[in-house]
């Protein structure tokens, strides 16, 4: 056996690997994140119905694609999963929040707004006041959150956040539920093209489409490209045309 050529394969394989890893990185904690609430929610009583990774379009055909949904006779609560990294500051109000890691700062889109419109998506889609709905931002990762807001809420505190809530406002939870899922997406190709569009949006942004930092001019061996303002910890990069 030529171990020398083993040797290069292996070598090749790892290298494949790790590239692999750093161009899928927040994809794959964001899979995971969703993953970790997911578990955290089933462990609420059977009164609650959960709902995860449900996609709706509303009349002007935009669709809104959101991780969990929790519907209860005190309220539909609406669940947008962040595995944030760094020390992030904000408000609810703010059009982005600041990161700041490894000694530089970048904004972030603020994850409030971006609930906000999936609310406003499924009062339009379940014909009800955004007064039914609570919005909540589950953090999963250990990042220093310090952002003044009422919907943010480390994991470990999702289900005393939820059933904080004790009024009952929500007459018949079942019907909300099975009209949520008549209305989920599963579509695959529906699903994609909204992946597509998200692509699109955010590909005529100046905004990272791995970890939403700021794109920024660099000069590298080859000229200038498109580099990530996260780096190291993130390594997204583009040529410039």
């Amino acid at each position: 056996m030529n171990w020398t050529l083993v040797f290069y394969i292996n070598i090749s394989i790892t290298i494949v690997f790790i590239y692999f890893l750093e161009k899928n990185m927040y994809k794959i904690f964001g899979f995971f994140g969703e993953l970790y609430v997911k578990k955290e929610l089933k462990k609420l009583p059977p009164e609650y119905k959960i709902l995860n990774n449900i996609m709706i379009k509303t009349n002007d055909q935009s669709t809104h694609q959101i991780d969990h949904i929790v519907v209860s006779k005190f309220g539909i609560f609406v669940i947008e999963t962040k595995h944030l990294s760094g020390h992030i500051t904000g408000n609810d109000n703010d059009k982005t929040w600041i990161k700041k890691q490894f000694g530089k700062k970048s904004n972030i889109n603020n994850p409030v707004h971006q609930n906000y419109s999936h609310i406003m998506a499924l009062c339009e889609v379940l014909n009800l006041e955004d007064s039914k709905f609570t919005s909540i931002i589950c953090i999963t990762s250990n990042a220093i959150v310090n952002v003044r807001s009422n919907c943010t809420v480390d994991i470990n505190k999702l289900l005393n956040k939820i059933k904080s809530y004790n009024k009952e406002i929500i007459n018949d939870p079942d019907v909300i539920y099975n009209q949520i899922l008549s209305n989920n997406i599963v579509s695959i190709r529906e699903r994609k093209k909204h992946v597509n569009n998200v692509k699109k949006i955010l590909k005529n942004s100046n905004k990272c489409p791995l970890c939403n930092g700021d794109l920024i001019i660099k000069n590298g061996v080859y000229g200038k490209f498109l580099g990530c303002s996260n780096y190291p910890n993130c390594k997204y990069s583009k040529k410039l045309k």
